[in-house]
C-alpha cells in the first residue's frame, strides 16, 4: 500500500507530473532541449522575483551547496547554521579545502541579522551560506532583516539554502540581494529527487572567474558559460525527464494555480497544523520563526513516534520522527509542494484517532 507522505522529501507527487516524466527522450544537444531549459529558466525566474541567470544541475540540492561554496570563495567563507543542513554547508566546504568558519545557534533559534553583521564587519568573509528553512528544527530565517545588513557589505557572496521553501514561500531573490540561491525538485516544487536549480547572479558570476581551483561538474562558472556559449543547454548530460516534468510543473505553478496563491496556500496549511500542534503538544521553534512547509513538534506526551508512524502507516500515510539529536524529542509534519488543506485535515483526523484526542 502507498503511503501518502508529509515528510520533508520526497514529497508526494501528483500523477500528471509523474507522467510526465515518461515523455520520450530527445537528444539534449537538440534545439528543443534548448527551448526546453529555456523554458524552465524563465519560469524560475518568475518564481525566485529575479533577473538572474537560472543554473540547472543533475543533482540534489547539496550539490549546488558545494558547487556555490566552492566556486565562489575566493578568501574565507562564513557559514551560519541553524540545523543540521547548514552544518552540512561547513562540511562541504572543509572538504573541499575552502576556507570556512560556523557559525551556529541553538537548534530552534534563528540566524539573527546582528549575528551576520558581527562576523561581517571583520573583514574576513567574502562570502556567507544561510539556511531559509531548516527542515531539521522548523526554522525560518529572517532574510529580510538579514538583507538589511548585507547591504553594508555589497563585496560579500550571499548563498541562501532554499531547498524545502521555494515554491512554498515568497522568496524575492533580487530584493533580498541574493546571489546564488538554490533549491532542488523533491521538496515544495513537488517533483521527485534528482535535479536541483539556483540563481547566479552578476557579483557571483564575477567572484567564480577568481577562484581558481572550482573542481568541473559542479563548476557554477561553467555551467553558466555553457548556456551562453550553447544557448540553454547542460554540459553534462541531464535528466531530460526531470526537465519535462520540471516544465509542466513551473507552468502549472505560474499559469494555474498562481504563484500567489501556492504561498497562501501552503501559509494556510501550516497555520493549521500549528494549531494543531498548539492544542496538543508545542511547537518547536521559536514562534515567530516558524516555517511555511514544516512544521516541527516537540513531543511532549512523550509517545513512541516510531509506533505512531507504523499505526499511520497502515492507515496510509506517513510523518516523520525528529531529524538528529531531536529523534524522538520532536516530530514533523511536513506540508508543501501540492498538499491540500484537505489532506492535512484528513491527516490530522487521523493523527486524533490513533492517538485519542
Amino acid at each position: 500500500m502507498h503511503k501518502k507522505l508529509f515528510i520533508p522529501g520526497p514529497v508526494e507527487v501528483r500523477p500528471d507530473v509523474l507522467e510526465k516524466m515518461s515523455t520520450p527522450m530527445i537528444g539534449h544537444r537538440s534545439k528543443d532541449a534548448s527551448a526546453l531549459q529555456r523554458r524552465i529558466s524563465d519560469n524560475m525566474r518568475k518564481l525566485f522575483y529575479t533577473n538572474s541567470e537560472i543554473l540547472l544541475s543533475t543533482t540534489s540540492g547539496s550539490g549546488l551547496m558545494e558547487g556555490a561554496v566552492r566556486s565562489c570563495t575566493a578568501k574565507r567563507a562564513a557559514i551560519f547554521s541553524v540545523g543540521a543542513f547548514g552544518d552540512r554547508w561547513y562540511d562541504m566546504a572543509v572538504s573541499n579545502n575552502v576556507p570556512a568558519d560556523l557559525f551556529e545557534v541553538e537548534w530552534g533559534t534563528p540566524t539573527t541579522p546582528e549575528m551576520v553583521d558581527k562576523a561581517l564587519a571583520t573583514g574576513k568573509y567574502d562570502l556567507i551560506t544561510v539556511t531559509h528553512n531548516e527542515t531539521s528544527t522548523g526554522i525560518m530565517n529572517p532574510v529580510e532583516e538579514i538583507a538589511e545588513v548585507m547591504k553594508k557589505y555589497p563585496e560579500v557572496v550571499w548563498c541562501l539554502d532554499t531547498v524545502s521553501s521555494a515554491g512554498g514561500s515568497k522568496i524575492e531573490v533580487d530584493k533580498l540581494g541574493v546571489d546564488i540561491c538554490i533549491t532542488s525538485t523533491q521538496k515544495s516544487l513537488g517533483l521527485p529527487p534528482g535535479m536541483a536549480i539556483c540563481t547566479f547572479s552578476e557579483k557571483a558570476l564575477e567572484r567564480a572567474k577568481t577562484v581558481e581551483h572550482r573542481g568541473i561538474y559542479l563548476d557554477l562558472l561553467t555551467l553558466y558559460k555553457y548556456i551562453q556559449k550553447k544557448d540553454y543547454q547542460y554540459p553534462s548530460t541531464p535528466s531530460l525527464s526531470h526537465m519535462y516534468a520540471l516544465d509542466y510543473q513551473l507552468d502549472r505553478i505560474v499559469n494555474v494555480e498562481g504563484i500567489e496563491n501556492r504561498f497562501q496556500r501552503h501559509k494556510d496549511m501550516a497555520e493549521v497544523v500549528r494549531a494543531w500542534a498548539r492544542e496538543h503538544f508545542e511547537v518547536f521553534p521559536q514562534e515567530q520563526y516558524l516555517s511555511n512547509t514544516l512544521t516541527n513538534i516537540k513531543n511532549t506526551k512523550e509517545i513512541s513516534i516510531s509506533d505512531l508512524n507504523k499505526k499511520l502507516g497502515e492507515r496510509g500515510f506517513q510523518i516523520s520522527n525528529g531529524y538528529g539529536k531531536l529523534k524522538d524529542k520532536t516530530f514533523r509534519i511536513a506540508h508543501m509542494a501540492d498538499c491540500q488543506m484537505e489532506d492535512i485535515k484528513e491527516l490530522l483526523g487521523v493523527l486524533d484517532e490513533i492517538l485519542g484526542f
